[in-house]
This record gives C-alpha cells, structure tokens and sequence, in this order.
C-alpha cells in the first residue's frame, strides 16, 4: 500500500491518477476534502483509504507501507497563521520522517523552489547545510519548507538515520489539471483561460524594472504530468535519495504562457498591461529558473515538456472542455 498525503489537492490527485493508471489500486490517500468541491479531484479514482491528517498518526501504526509521498501542506504563500502552518508543514513532516525511519518506509516529499526567496543565492539544489543556510524565503510558507529541508539534510550530512529511500522535491511553477480549487493561488493560466476562450484581454503586470519588457517576468512553469513522472520514477528508483529541483531547467515569460494558450485556441492574443500593485512591487521575482542538472546526474531521463506543447496538452484535454477534471 502507497499512502499519498494532500492526495486530494493539485499534484497529489495527478500522482493519484497515474498509479491507478500503472495498477495500483492500493492507495490511500490522507486529505481534508472541505466544502470546496475538492472531492472532484478524485471523482475518477480508485482508493483503499482517505484519512483525515488528525488522525493519520493513529492510522499508520502497525501498517506497513511501500512508500509515503508526502505532498500536504498549507501551500499558500500568503498564509499568516504561523504556528498552523509551522505545525502543518513541518511538525507534521518530522512525524512522518521519524516513522518512515522508524518502519524503513522510502519518504518522498514536497519541498519548493519559494525556499530560494528573490533568488539573489541562485537555484542550485545544493543540499549542503551551508548552502541551505543562506537561503532566506520571503513567505511563511517557503520558510516552513525550507525549515523541514535543513532538518532532513541536518541528519544526512551527520549520519543520523533517515528512511532507506528520502527525496525532498523543489517544484518550481506547476500548472495543469486538477488545480481550481486553490483559488487565487491557480496558476495565471487556468485564472485567465475564461477571458482567453471569450476574447475578452488578458490583464498582466508591467515591468517595474529597467531593461525587462512588460511581460517578460520569467517563470519556470513546469506541466503536472512531469512532475508526476518525476515521483513515479522516484518510487521505482529506489537507490536515489536527496533534495532536488524539479523544473524545466528553461524560464518562459507570462506573456509566453498567455499567447500560447490563445495560439492554442488558434485566436489572436488580446494582452493588457497593468500597473503591478506597490505593496508587492519590492518583493516581486521577476525571474526564477531551475537548475535540473542533479537530477539528472541521479539517472532521470524522462525530460521535460515544451511550454507550448503542455498548454496546449492543458487547454484541449481540459481547460476548453464540458469536464476538467483528470
């Protein structure tokens, strides 16, 4: 049996997804459905399980697991409650580190690239305690991760026993299937493919920096379906442990992303530019780009997805039909 915490949620129902698809029916899946249609998410799937978080602990003694992938969290980046999402993200995390060790259960997680913070130390997943050290997250939430990674890379740098197989994944800007119920934290394409499909203008920041056209701030906008294949090749690889990015390794533009959902639709873009709101414009990234190489130097080879060729899989297979759901 595979237990998938926030199984429920965006990459989580998609991890969800492909192991039904590759035969596995024994999964379960430790979420908080809510009142905002999150359950659709599932609609489609095959479980053995769905436990609350509150009584996960509980649940999982005298289990024996094949591997827990560990996606929940509070994943707001405007999150404010600190000890909630302290005790969610991290406090909860360690529990499930120590009982992994404790049952040699491989432990993949979700860790993210907001623990780079303005990116001014770069993207490199170094996992060493210095270099994590020097990170600084600009939100609650990246520094919660980012506490959680210090903590596993603490013990594997001084040799305190970790689970047989530990990954700590930095996901980069994820979009696809299964994300409307995150609200403003959707990704801009699926927030503006209804103005996309209707004509109407697709409102994005102007520059506020010198020398970057308006538009032009860059993402690493990776597709669901390839980070999906990252874990899935994580749970067959048993021997690759570490922290490590999961993004293209190539930074696109918003305006890149908005024309290829119209191109996708094969409809001239209708782009508006507006000025960026002052109380973000001093923290606002204009630029994050993964480096993919350790990742690949651990044996993955399944590549990554072109920005156009992933809208467009996106929009046709589901943004611009009756059911979107995965």
């Amino acid at each position: 049996m595979l237990l998938v915490t926030g199984g429920a949620g965006f990459i989580g129902s998609n991890l969800v997804a492909a192991l039904n698809d590759a035969g596995r029916a024994d999964v379960t899946v430790c979420d908080m459905l809510g009142h905002d249609g999150k359950w659709r998410n599932l609609a489609k799937r095959q479980l053995a399980d769905i436990v609350s978080p509150a009584e996960l602990m509980n649940w999982l003694q005298g289990r024996h697991l094949d591997a827990v992938v560990h996606l929940g969290a509070i994943s707001e980046t405007t999150a404010t409650d600190g000890d909630l999402v302290i005790e969610t993200n991290f406090r909860l995390s360690l529990r499930l580190l120590d009982w992994c060790t404790v049952n040699a259960t491989p432990f993949i997680y979700a860790s993210s690239a907001s623990t780079y913070g303005d990116g001014q130390q770069g993207f490199r997943d170094d996992q060493s305690i210095s270099a994590l050290r020097a990170l600084r997250p600009m939100n609650l939430y990246g520094w919660s991760k980012h506490l959680f990674d210090m903590a596993v890379a603490e013990r594997a740098a001084t040799g305190i026993k970790l689970p047989p197989q530990w990954a700590g994944l930095k996901f980069f800007n994820v979009f696809g299937p299964n994300e409307y119920h995150k609200g403003t934290m959707m990704s801009v394409l699926a927030r503006r493919f209804d103005d996309v499909r209707a004509g109407r203008p697709v409102q994005l920041f102007k520059s506020h920096r010198e020398g970057i056209a308006d538009g032009d701030q860059r993402r690493d906008f990776i597709y669901v379906d390839d980070v999906v294949r990252v874990m899935m090749w994580l749970l067959a690889t048993p021997s690759v442990s570490g922290i490590f990015n999961v993004g293209t390794g190539k930074a696109r533009s918003f305006r890149d992303l908005i024309v290829a959902a119209y191109a996708s639709l094969g409809a001239r873009p209708n782009i508006e530019y507006i000025d960026m709101p002052e109380q973000i414009r001093g923290a606002y990234q204009y630029f994050t780009q993964s480096e993919v190489e350790r990742l690949q130097r651990a044996g993955y080879n399944g590549g990554f997805t072109s920005l156009e060729d992933a809208v467009g899989a996106y929009v046709k297979g589901y943004l611009d039909c009756g059911d979107r759901f995965r």
